[in-house]
């Protein structure tokens, strides 16, 4: 098989393509052509600040074209990018810099204090004016490998110590090949997104995905509900992904006769909507069809709704490659490692090319995740059928994650956030049902005395140390916390409903 890499990707759509315009924003256009002289230069500048093969770079990654150029010039010079949420407290932040030590961070003035104490370049500065001309991309100052690692993802853990998803050139790169196979788009759509680039979504589907096809890429800054069809008017957007909670927060816009006067003829989203009737009834409403599926950081071939099917309700069936065929594999099993019945639970196991090669740092947590070259995706599944054509559905999931407005995060994490509060004795937080569809977060809290607690003197000293999705939403004090014959916390056992007693702080909190 021929693998390629993220500049192999980029030089080839720059060489196809030309002056055709590639990548938009709200102040900018700019071609293939020049979008990889600003990927080389920028290239360039990284290693004349310095950045050697294999170093680390952290990006402080906002939605914005100098970022993305930022992105890609590390993964191209050789380098590894470790692109994180700029919305992180500077706990997490500076819990994320002593973890990965990089040699150099890219960010921006807004960081301000945060980034004092290590070697910041501004992106500005980096990436500079968008060239005229510049040098090609293949004159690029390192070697790439299609299987060298080009990005770690960081994912939910406890704060200072990142779960970092490795992901390999190769992975980015089959990704974007098979996107707009999965999704039949070609050189005449636009693809839209408003997912964070420190994500794999975003670089890896839209991203990788417009270049391997030759469609244009739309780079919005944030979600927001209330500017979102007008973005897709402004830009001419034909296919955007959404995850979590976006097509239902849509939804609840007022209707406008204009829904479906988009030029929207495509969207991608995991989970799908849960039912036949409400995937429907956004179809109908925004004039569009929407193609189910299932990725993650350490797979992105995972599952996808298979040309001419609608298995409402369902995370579709096993993604291959558009050219090199049957690539991805999948299995059901129990708990003891054994192939369950057609119909019967287990979790789902995936073996392609695009597996992570690991967590970094983190040779157990790799080694539990990753056996005899089988991924435990940790996702409780059923199979309706066999081999290629079977279809998969969501049952629960086996890893205590919470999933809120499109983002995992650990029950722990935010357990050593409220435990350092000094009126709190102990604490437990689990997910609950959200009326949007995924999951909120709960905070059960249990004082140092029987005094009643203070819950906004709570949330602020959580919203100190976490991201603001992090923050729990509902609050409940107890005298103390259920526990299991062996002393653990039965999570279990606590209440899950919204009972007398129970704060809810949604009113301070804003649309993500």
């Amino acid at each position: 098989m021929t693998y390629r890499t993220i500049p192999d990707l980029l030089h080839d759509a720059a060489s196809r393509e030309g002056g055709r315009t590639w990548l938009r924003s709200d102040d900018r256009a700019v071609s293939f052509e020049s979008a990889a002289a600003w990927v080389a230069r920028a290239a360039a500048a990284l290693r004349d600040a310095g950045v050697a093969r294999g170093d680390l770079v952290l990006l402080t990654a906002r939605n914005t074209p100098a970022y993305l150029v930022a992105l890609l010039a590390v993964c191209s010079s050789g380098a590894v990018a470790v692109p994180c949420n700029p919305a992180s407290s500077a706990a997490e932040l500076d819990g994320l810099l002593r973890q990965v030590a990089p040699s150099l961070v890219v960010s921006d003035a807004a960081m301000g204090e945060a980034l004092r104490a290590v070697r910041v370049v501004d992106v500005e500065a980096l990436v500079g004016d968008v060239p005229a001309g510049g040098a090609p991309l293949h004159d690029m100052p390192f070697a790439v490998s299609h299987d060298d690692v080009a990005v770690l993802i960081p994912t939910s853990g406890t704060t200072g110590r990142s779960k970092l998803v490795a992901q390999t050139h190769r992975a980015y790169t089959m990704a974007g090949e098979g996107f707009p196979y999965w999704m039949e788009l070609g050189r005449d759509d636009m693809l839209m997104t408003s997912l964070p680039l420190f994500h794999v979504n975003a670089p890896a589907y839209s991203v990788m995905g417009s270049l391997a096809c030759g469609a244009g890429l739309a780079l919005l800054p944030r979600f927001s509900a209330t500017g979102f069809l007008d973005s897709a008017r402004r830009h001419g957007a034909t296919e955007f992904n959404a995850i979590g909670a976006m097509l239902e927060m849509l939804m609840r816009q007022p209707e406008r006769d204009d829904d479906a006067d988009t030029p929207l003829r495509l969207c991608y989203t995991g989970p799908a909507p849960a039912t036949r009737q409400r995937h429907e009834e956004i179809e109908r409403r925004f004039g569009l069809r929407i193609v189910g599926g299932y990725g993650m950081s350490e797979s992105p071939y995972g599952l996808i709704w298979r040309h001419g099917t609608r298995p409402y309700g369902t995370m579709g069936s096993i993604r291959q490659h558009p050219v090199m065929g049957v690539v991805n594999h999948a299995r059901v099993v129990d708990e003891q490692g054994r192939d369950v019945a057609p119909g019967e639970t287990g979790e789902l196991l995936l073996r392609n090319p695009t597996l992570t090669p690991g967590y970094w740092g983190m040779p157990d947590e790799t080694a539990t995740a990753i056996v005899d070259g089988w991924l435990h995706t940790g996702d409780l599944v059923t199979a309706d059928g066999e081999g290629a054509e079977a279809v998969y559905t969501f049952v629960a999931r086996r890893k205590e994650v919470i999933r809120r407005r499109g983002e995992n995060l650990s029950p722990l994490e935010v357990e050593e956030a409220l435990a350092a509060h000094p009126r709190v004795l102990e604490c437990a937080v689990v997910g609950v049902e959200s009326e949007l569809g995924e999951e909120e977060v709960k905070a059960f809290v249990v004082a140092v005395d029987a005094a009643p607690l203070d819950v906004g003197e709570l949330r602020d000293a959580a919203a100190a140390r976490l991201t603001a999705f992090k923050v729990p939403r509902y609050w409940q004090q107890l005298d103390a916390l259920p526990r299991t014959p062996t002393g653990r916390v039965a999570k279990h056992q606590l209440p899950q409903g919204h009972p007398d007693g129970e704060t809810d702080t949604a009113a301070k909190e804003t649309t993500p």
